[in-house]
C-alpha cells in the first residue's frame, strides 16, 4: 500500500518519476549477516559497526533499499557465539561480517558456502581461515590485525619504558589460536631482554584477577594483553587491576590507553570496519572471496598515557615520546 506522501510523489514526478520508481522497486535487497564479537550494548563494539555502515551507505548501499542486515553480538561466550553464527547461518544471508577468531573458528565449522568477510584476527592462516594471504583460496576473506613479530614487539615497548622490570605477565586467550602465538613471539624475544614470561589465562573474570593477583606478589613485574576480545570484553577489570597492582601494562589496542591503560601499540580496528565494507561490496557485486587477498596493517600507532605514567611513578623516555604516534595528558 502506498502513503499518501509517496503517492503525491509520485504524481509531482510525471512519466521522468515513473522509470525510476519501477527500477527501485525491482531492486534486490542483498543480505549481510553480521557477527559481532562485542556486547549489544557496547560503545567500541557500536563504533565499529557504525564505520562499516558507513562504509556501505559511501558504495550505494542503504538499508531498507538494497540491504538488510542482521546483527549477533556474543560478548566472546562460546555459548553465545555457537547460538549467534547457527542463527546467521540459517538466515541464508549473501555475505558475512565476522569479527575475531572465535566467532571465525565457529563460523568455519558451521559455513564452508556463505562467503565470509573478516576482521581483527591475528593470524588467518594458522587458524585454518585461510590458505594463504595472497590466495585465501576458500570461502573466506578479510582484514589480519598483526603479525607474530608485533607481540615480541609489546615487550621490548615495556622493557624501554620500565628498564627495571625483569617479570612479565602475559594475559592471553588459550582457545584462540592467536593467544599462543603471541604467546610465542613474546618467548621468543623474553631472552635477550632479560624477562622471565609468566602465562595468564583470560577465561573470565576470576581467572584474570586471580592470575594478576599471584603474579603481582613479586616484584619488577609488567603486564602484557594480548589481542583478545576477552581482553576487550573485561578492559575495565584489567585496567583496574593493572593499577591496583602497579603493573606498568602495554595494550594491543588504542582505546584501552584513552580508558586509563599505560601504553598500545596496535592497528586502528575501527578502520578495518570501514575497509571490511569495501570488500563486502566487491563481493556482492561478483568478485569470489577466494581472490581477494587478504590485508594486513600498513602502519602500528604508538599511544602512550602520562597521567597513567604518573600514577606508576615511571618517567616516560624522550625517545619513547619521540616515537609516539599520540601522548595522552
Amino acid at each position: 500500500m502506498i502513503r499518501r506522501r509517496e503517492f503525491i510523489t509520485l504524481l509531482g514526478g510525471a512519466a521522468v518519476a515513473w522509470p525510476l520508481t519501477a527500477r527501485a522497486q525491482a531492486e534486490r535487497v542483498r543480505r549481510v549477516g553480521v557477527l559481532q564479537n562485542f556486547a549489544a550494548d557496547d560503545s567500541e563494539g557500536q563504533v565499529r559497526l557504525t564505520a562499516f555502515g558507513q562504509g556501505l551507505q559511501q558504495l550505494g548501499w542503504t538499508v531498507g533499499r538494497n540491504l538488510r542486515i542482521d546483527y549477533r553480538w556474543n560478548a566472546g561466550d562460546a555459548e553465545r557465539i555457537r547460538k549467534s553464527v547457527a542463527d546467521i547461518v540459517a538466515l541464508s544471508p549473501d555475505i558475512i561480517l565476522a569479527a575475531g577468531g572465535r566467532n571465525m573458528t565457529a563460523l568455519q565449522q558451521a559455513n564452508r558456502t556463505i562467503p565470509v568477510v573478516f576482521v581483527t584476527i591475528s593470524d588467518p592462516v594458522s587458524g585454518g581461515f585461510v590458505e594463504s594471504m595472497s590466495h585465501p583460496g576458500g570461502n573466506a576473506t578479510g582484514f589480519s590485525i598483526l603479525e607474530w613479530s608485533l607481540s615480541g614487539k609489546w615487550l621490548e615497548l615495556l622493557k624501554q619504558l620500565v628498564p627495571q622490570m625483569t617479570r612479565v605477565a602475559v594475559l592471553r586467550d588459550s582457545a584462540n589460536p592467536g593467544g599462543t602465538g603471541q604467546l610465542g613471539a613474546i618467548q621468543g624475544v623474553a631472552p635477550t631482554l632479560g624477562v622471565t614470561v609468566t602465562p595468564v589465562g583470560m577465561r573470565d573474570a576470576v581467572e584474570i584477577e586471580r592470575g594478576l593477583k599471584d603474579f603481582a606478589r613479586s616484584p619488577n613485574g609488567g603486564l602484557i594483553v594480548t589481542s583478545s576480545i576477552l581482553a576487550e570484553v573485561n578492559r575495565d577489570l584489567i585496567i583496574a587491576l593493572a593499577a591496583r597492582h602497579r603493573l606498568p601494562a602495554i595494550y594491543p589496542v588504542r582505546y584501552l590507553v584513552g580508558a586509563g591503560g599505560l601504553l598500545s601499540y596496535g592497528p586502528d580496528l575501527v578502520d578495518q570496519y570501514r575497509l571490511a565494507a569495501g570488500y563486502v561490496d566487491r563481493i556482492l557485486k561478483g568478485e569470489k572471496a577466494a581472490d581477494l587477498p587478504v590485508q594486513a596493517p600498513t602502519k602500528y600507532e604508538l599511544v602512550i598515557n602520562l597521567k597513567t605514567a604518573k600514577a606508576l611513578g615511571l618517567e616516560v623516555p624522550p625517545s619513547l615520546l619521540a616515537r609516539a604516534d599520540e601522548v595522552i595528558e
